[in-house]
Parts: structure tokens; C-alpha cells; sequence
């Protein structure tokens, strides 16, 4: 009978000696990733700053392209809010007779003002459209050539509806009952700001869109070169196994970089030419309205200009590294 091995047991397995294997967590995987993306990132920064005329160049340059949209979009929204605070309500202004006697006057206003398609009615009698003209015009000296006030009384009309053709079918209507001289629509200005805001926005977005791909293209000519600059380093690190992913992670930090940097510097720069424009804005703002401010970047529009930095410096990075990579392969 054959003898018993020594390490064998009574009624148990033989216990394995030697290499013990090992399993890796997904905490301990997503840790040794994040401290990894923190190191990458760290070297990539001061790579950055360890050529600094370069780097500043460049960041000026995507500083200039970022904040010119910025201060445009930020310009429109005070020139909205400015606009809001102005009565842009459409107004019909009827002119009356000259010959109609005031009782008439007074008893044609409250008729209009029974109308129910009308928000509000306002009588100027003639004396008080005399004392407008005289306070707010520099033309009361040709009032001596008249012999008797050649005003008219106007009724101001503020219409329920906004839309552009029943206005016109309203003010057609007005101007034919017999007591109106003239029935006139103050709508084309009203109008002619809508269109110019529509075309100023549509222009922001063109040229917003215009250095976006500018910024694309700095951060990715700066990555390229520093690609090329570090060519050796990569060969060597792809012979050792290194993967696509991980020679390319530095580059793209360094892309994110730019942008972070490029957006921040672009947020002073916008917030230093609406400080430079606020007390003539302010001037102006005073002949319409009280007490206006001119708005900054806000918090909401800050956060936006620093993440839309951010994607383009990973965008252009993402691109050259993409494409000059492949070309750099061990032979």
C-alpha cells in the first residue's frame, strides 16, 4: 500500500502553497483612475506654464477670440432690458379736427374709451399739446406768427392686440370716422428695433461660431507642435506598450488648459469693456429711464463662457491628437 503524502489531510484537499492571486476592487480601479487623471492633468499644467511667453501668446489670443462673443451677447441683453423698460406698446394716434368744439372732443374720447379691442385712452387738448411743444421743442417762437393755437386735440390710443395686420385694419377704421383729421400707427419703430435685434443676435452667433472654430485651431496647432516636440518620448512609450489612450490623455489636459485659462482671461477682458462702456450707457439710460445699470457677465453666463473654453480646448486637442498621433508609430 502505497504511503500517504506529508502534506496531505484526513478528509481535506491539499492546501496550495506558492503565488497567491489577488482581485482588484472597482473602488480601488476608480481610485488608481482618478489619481491618475490628477497626475496627468498636474504635469500637463506645468508643462504649460514651463514655457510661459508661449503660453501666454497663445492664451492671448484665444482670451480675444472668447470674450469678443461674450461681450456682444452681453451687450444685446442690456440693450433687451433697456428696451423693456421702455413703452413699446404700439400706439394710434388720432389727430381731430381743428373746428371740433371741446364738448365734441371729450365726447369722442370716453365713446373710445367704452371699446372693449383698447386698453386705455388718452385725451391731449390742445393747450397741453401748446405747452409740449414749447417745453420739448426750440420751435415756440414760430407759435407768434399764428393768431390762435394751431394745434389739434389728439386722442392716444393703446390697442389690445398686438399683431400687425389688425393694428393696420384697426388704424384704417379709425381714420375714416368724420371727426379724425389723421389716424397715424406708431408701430414701425417698434419694428425697426425688432429687426436689428434679430440681426445684431444672428450676427453674435455668426461670429461666435467663427472663433469657436478659431479656438479649435489655435489650441490644436499648439497641441501639434507640442506632439511634434515630444515625438522620441512617445515612440519610446509605445514600444514599452503604452496605449493610444494614455499617450494621448496629456495632450488633451493640455487642451483643457488653454481653454480653462484662455475663457478666464476672456472674462476679464469682456468685464473690463462693459466697465469701460457703463457710464456713457448709464448717460444715455438716464433720458428713458431711471436708475438703469449695466449688467455684467452673470453667473449663469460666466459658467457657460468657462465650460464653452473648456470643450473647445478638449475639442482642438482631441482633433490633432487624433490625427498626428497615427504618424507617430515605432517602426
Amino acid at each position: 500500500m502505497a504511503a500517504e503524502p506529508r502534506n496531505s489531510r484526513r478528509g481535506g484537499a491539499t492546501p496550495r502553497r506558492g503565488a497567491v492571486q489577488h482581485r482588484i476592487g472597482v473602488a480601488d480601479r476608480m481610485r488608481g483612475w482618478l489619481r491618475h487623471h490628477m497626475e496627468v492633468a498636474r504635469q500637463a499644467l506645468v508643462r504649460l506654464w514651463s514655457t510661459p511667453l508661449a503660453s501666454l501668446m497663445t492664451l492671448a489670443v484665444l482670451a480675444i477670440a472668447l470674450a469678443l462673443p461674450s461681450f456682444i451677447f452681453t451687450a444685446l441683453k442690456n440693450v433687451e432690458q433697456l428696451s423693456a423698460g421702455i413703452d413699446t406698446d404700439p400706439h394710434i394716434s388720432l389727430y381731430l379736427d381743428v373746428t371740433l368744439s371741446a364738448e365734441r372732443v371729450d365726447q369722442l374720447s370716453r365713446e373710445l374709451l367704452l371699446r372693449d379691442d383698447l386698453v386705455s385712452v388718452e385725451l391731449i387738448s390742445p393747450e397741453k399739446g401748446l405747452e409740449d411743444f414749447r417745453r420739448y421743442t426750440r420751435f415756440d417762437d414760430l407759435l407768434e406768427f399764428f393768431d390762435s393755437n394751431p394745434l389739434p386735440a389728439v386722442i392716444t390710443l393703446i390697442p389690445r392686440s398686438s399683431d400687425p395686420a389688425a393694428l393696420t385694419r384697426m388704424q384704417q377704421a379709425l381714420a375714416q370716422l368724420p371727426e379724425v383729421e389723421e389716424a397715424r400707427l406708431d408701430l414701425e419703430w417698434v419694428r425697426r428695433l425688432a429687426a436689428f435685434m434679430a440681426l445684431a443676435e444672428r450676427s453674435a452667433w455668426v461670429l461666435g461660431g467663427l472663433l469657436s472654430l478659431t479656438v479649435l485651431l489655435v489650441v490644436g496647432n499648439t497641441v501639434r507642435m507640442t506632439i511634434e516636440s515630444r515625438r522620441d518620448e512617445i515612440l519610446v512609450s509605445k514600444m514599452v506598450g503604452a496605449t493610444d489612450a494614455w499617450v494621448r490623455r496629456p495632450f488633451l489636459y493640455s487642451g483643457v488648459w488653454f481653454g480653462l485659462f484662455g475663457a478666464l482671461l476672456a472674462w476679464l477682458l469682456a468685464q473690463l469693456a462693459l466697465a469701460l462702456i457703463a457710464e456713457p450707457v448709464q448717460a444715455l439710460a438716464t433720458l428713458y429711464l431711471n436708475g438703469y445699470v449695466v449688467q455684467g457677465l452673470g453667473i449663469g453666463a460666466s459658467l457657460t463662457l468657462l465650460s464653452t473654453g473648456m470643450l473647445l480646448g478638449l475639442g482642438g486637442a482631441w482633433i490633432a491628437v487624433g490625427r498626428h498621433l497615427r504618424d507617430i508609430e515605432p517602426g
